[in-house]
């Protein structure tokens, strides 16, 4: 089974204070770890006009999440997600990893 980097990209309410964001980002964290994710990134990339109308909302507060684990955790975080009404919209998208091995084929037959 090859290894996966998955990249989760969620939007919460531009109205909220920072201590509510700063309890959503370790509310999500917690709950990837719980789940057995490790690696795990975050990058708050702050509060930013959206290019359209979600739901009444013009802007939103961007958040970033880099981890790997297995891929049931997906299901779980974005089910908690969707209910959960501070956040906007959510994505999630997976990256295979690449192994860098030695690119040196000069002593194969041809």
């Amino acid at each position: 089974m090859k290894p996966f980097v998955y990249e989760t990209m969620y939007i919460l309410r531009a109205d909220l204070s920072e201590e509510q964001t700063n309890q959503a980002i370790a509310k999500y964290q917690t709950l990837l770890e719980e789940q057995g994710a490790y690696d795990l990134e975050i990058q708050l990339r702050g509060k930013r006009r959206l290019a359209y109308e979600i739901n009444k909302h013009r802007d939103g507060i961007y958040v970033q999440m880099n981890y790997q684990g297995p891929a049931t955790q997906i299901a779980v975080l974005e089910k908690a997600m969707r209910i959960d009404e501070e956040v906007i919209r959510y994505m999630t998208i997976k990256q295979e990893i690449q192994k860098t091995a030695p690119e040196s084929e000069e002593g194969s037959p041809e």
